[in-house]
C-alpha cells in the first residue's frame, strides 16, 4: 500500500478547494460540473474524486475554511484596549471582503445550499455561532468597560449585528447599485449611535 504523504495530500486537497471555489463564485454550485473543477485544479477526475467523494464533500470543505478563518479573526480580540474599535475593524473587513465579487457570491450561494443541505446548514450555524459567540463577548467586555452603553441588552444587539453583516451580502444580490465601501462611514454612524447611545464619546 502506498504510504501518504501529509502535506503532498494536504496541498493537493487545497488546490481542489481553490479551483472549485473561484468555479462556484462564477458558476454557481449547481452551475459548476465536476469536469470544470478538474480543468480548474490540474487534475483527472480520478485524482479529484481520491482528495472529495463528490461536489457536496468539496462544499463543505470550503464552508469549514471559513469557519477557521473566522475564528482567526477573533483571536486574542479581548487583549485589545478597545474593543468597540476593534468591532467597527471587524465590520471594515466585512465591508472590504462584500467589495470582492467573488467573496460576495460565493457566501451567497453557500446560504442558499444551507437551505437545500442539511450537512452544509449544520456547518453554517457552526460559523454562525463562532460570529454570534464572539461578538456577544466583545460588546460584554466593552459593555464593563465603558466603551459602549453599559444598559445595552447585548444579546439582542449580537443578533441585529449578524443580521446586518447578513443584509450586507443579501443588499449586494438585490441592489446593483449598492458599493459597500461607499457606505462604510453610514455603517459607522449607525454603529455609534446603536451601541453608544448616551455616551460622551469626545471624552473618551
Amino acid at each position: 500500500m502506498r504510504k501518504i504523504d501529509p502535506e503532498k495530500y494536504a496541498e493537493r486537497r487545497q488546490t481542489v478547494i481553490v479551483a472549485a471555489t473561484a468555479c462556484f463564485a462564477q458558476k454557481g454550485f449547481h452551475g459548476t460540473s465536476t469536469a470544470e473543477i478538474c480543468a480548474a485544479a490540474g487534475m483527472s477526475p480520478g485524482n479529484l474524486f481520491y482528495y472529495f467523494p463528490n461536489k457536496q464533500a468539496i462544499i463543505a470543505a470550503i464552508v469549514d475554511q471559513e469557519g477557521v478563518a473566522l475564528a482567526a479573526c477573533f483571536e486574542g480580540i479581548d487583549q485589545q484596549s478597545d474593543l468597540y474599535a476593534a468591532l467597527v475593524a471587524f465590520m471594515d473587513m466585512v465591508l472590504d471582503l462584500a467589495a470582492d465579487p467573488a467573496f460576495a457570491s460565493l457566501m451567497l450561494e453557500i446560504a442558499a445550499e444551507a437551505t437545500r443541505e442539511g450537512e452544509i446548514r449544520s456547518r453554517v450555524e457552526r460559523n454562525d455561532k463562532i460570529l454570534r459567540e464572539a461578538i456577544q463577548a466583545m460588546l460584554r467586555e466593552a459593555a464593563k468597560r465603558g466603551q459602549i452603553d453599559p444598559a445595552l441588552d447585548v444579546p439582542g444587539a449580537t443578533v441585529w449585528i449578524a443580521a446586518l453583516i447578513d443584509g450586507i451580502f443579501s443588499r449586494i444580490a438585490v441592489d446593483p447599485e449598492f458599493r459597500p465601501l461607499q457606505n462604510k462611514l453610514m455603517m459607522h454612524t449607525l454603529l455609534d449611535r446603536f451601541l453608544r447611545h448616551g455616551l460622551d464619546t469626545g471624552a473618551m
